[in-house]
């Protein structure tokens, strides 16, 4: 299973991650296994992995490289990158690149035959599905 993940300044993102380590038990029950995805630096990443006690790792994907493969990735308009620089969220401090994308929160579970059993993409970061919702895709 694969986590897109905006950052360790998103809350929104840290409920989400603390969602899917309460339901960690269940996912390995059913034989899985979860990584988190974010731009973030390595450091920030580790750092996000720590605040939010989790036992699952968080890769940094330099650039949304990986989030690009994945139709994610998009560049945020300059009036969002000045609120967010307004809040303390300097995202090429943060994420060690000037490129001022994200990505779209998603979440996938892919079978060891490399199909998509299920896919969540959202462009809305406030909505994000329950970890729940995973289990039958794993259990299929």
């Amino acid at each position: 299973m694969i986590s897109f993940y905006r950052g360790v300044w998103c809350p929104y993102c840290n409920m989400e991650l603390q969602a899917l380590e309460a339901a960690l038990p269940d996912f390995k029950e059913q034989g899985a296994s979860l990584v988190a995805i974010s731009p973030q630096s390595q450091a920030n990443s580790r750092k996000s992995q720590r605040q939010n006690a989790l036992g699952f790792p968080i890769l940094s994907d330099s650039g949304n490289e990986v989030a690009a493969a994945f139709g994610l990735r998009f560049k945020l308009p300059d009036y969002l990158a000045e609120l967010y620089l307004s809040l303390g969220n300097n995202l090429p401090v943060i994420n060690g690149d000037q490129s001022w994308t994200l990505p779209m929160p998603g979440r996938f579970v892919i079978g060891q035959d490399g199909i998509i059993r299920y896919a969540e993409i959202n462009p809305d970061y406030t909505l994000r599905p329950e970890p729940s919702e995973l289990l039958p895709a794993l259990r299929g």
